[in-house]
């Protein structure tokens, strides 16, 4: 056997991406870990803007809405190998004439519409578990399929699991990967990891670092997953861990849902820090008879964990708007699985038979 010269360059060299609606950063970072560089990451939010440019100081981060970006601005956007979106959330066509989801209409378009003039390699979209298995999603999916069939690409559908992918919580994705013809043969879904990870075993460093005296007696009563993460809503109040059947989960393995806790120095709104007592577990008892206030309650880096992220990824901003990012990021270990799966595709084996 021997190599082709050009299988032995692409798959040595970097693959480019555009990511869209980038959020806090974790389909970009689960990507990066599968080969590709962002050449930009589009985001509305100044805040979300922050936490990116903190943790990736050289990634090419554009502060601007769907509605607003204009590729012809951004010449390094055009041909990149793969263009991702952690699409925004949108309700089915029998609810469409909700108020609050017009605006999330508007930029789930404006995101498809997007792939003709970028035109990507590949295509990945992440949405609700329903956008891909729900009859009531079926006027959606077939407006995504008309497009991009059209600009010559195939699609892909599934719903995958975090749990199945090195991440505590059983949190579903709805995920879309469409290839250009050349491509789409050889792509194919990842398989799940050998192992699994609980939610107790991921947390009982940090819990032992906020000085909680049990964390060892905890860690042996929680493992199992974490439920999803949710509360990431703009229009939510302040941050807890989801709706009561997901705060009664959180309760049967000790952890408060109701909130989530301040850091360990919380920053007010004048950049100021100080104290946070809620953080310091030193005088926290243990029990599953507790009551919710009496257990104690994850910080936005617990909660991060919980997502995937790596404890080196720090999210900005105030405790209510920086758990909005961490509930709505795609887990970085997800991305990964489907990134290296698009990039094998890409790349075809990476080497071939002359």
């Amino acid at each position: 056997m021997t190599f082709s010269v050009r299988s032995v360059m692409v798959a040595q060299e970097s693959l480019t991406s555009l990511e869209i609606c980038a959020g806090a950063g974790g389909m970009a970072l689960g990507l990066e870990s599968a080969g590709f560089a962002p050449v930009a990451l589009v985001e509305r939010d100044a805040k979300t803007c922050r936490t990116l440019s903190t943790n990736r100081p050289h990634w090419n981060v554009i502060q601007a809405s769907l509605e607003e970006f204009e590729p012809e601005d951004h010449s390094e956007v055009y041909d990149v190998d793969l263009m991702s979106a952690g699409m925004p959330r949108i309700k089915s066509a029998a609810t469409v004439k909700r108020p609050e989801d017009r605006a999330e209409r508007e930029l789930f378009r404006c995101a498809l519409y997007l792939v003709g003039p970028v035109q990507p390699r590949a295509v990945l979209f992440d949405n609700v578990p329903e956008m891909v298995q729900s009859d009531a999603f079926a006027a959606e999916r077939e407006e995504i399929r008309k497009e991009l069939e059209h600009l010559g690409y195939r699609l892909h559908w599934r719903v995958l699991n975090a749990k199945d992918f090195g991440v505590p919580q059983d949190r579903e994705h709805g995920l879309m990967v469409a290839l250009k013809e050349r491509y789409a043969d050889d792509f194919a879904w990842p398989e799940s990891a050998p192992e699994a990870l609980a939610v107790g075993d991921v947390l009982h460093a940090s819990m032992r670092t906020r000085g909680w005296a049990h964390a060892d007696r905890w860690r042996a009563r929680a493992q199992r997953f974490a439920p999803t993460l949710v509360g990431g809503s703009d229009r939510r109040g302040g941050a807890d861990l989801g709706l009561p059947g997901s705060k009664a989960i959180w309760r049967s393995i000790g952890i408060n849902g109701n909130t989530v806790a301040n850091a360990d120095a919380q920053q007010d709104r004048k950049g100021r820090s100080t104290p946070s007592v809620q953080w310091d577990l030193s005088g926290k008892g243990w029990g599953l008879d507790m009551e919710p206030e009496d257990m104690p309650a994850l910080t936005v880096a617990q909660a991060a964990l919980v997502q995937g992220f790596p404890d080196t990824w720090r999210i900005q901003g105030l405790k209510t708007h920086a758990y909005r990012q961490v509930g709505q990021a795609v887990p970085p270990p997800l991305a990964a699985a489907v990134g290296r799966q698009i990039a094998r595709a890409l790349r075809g084996a990476g080497v071939t038979e002359d």
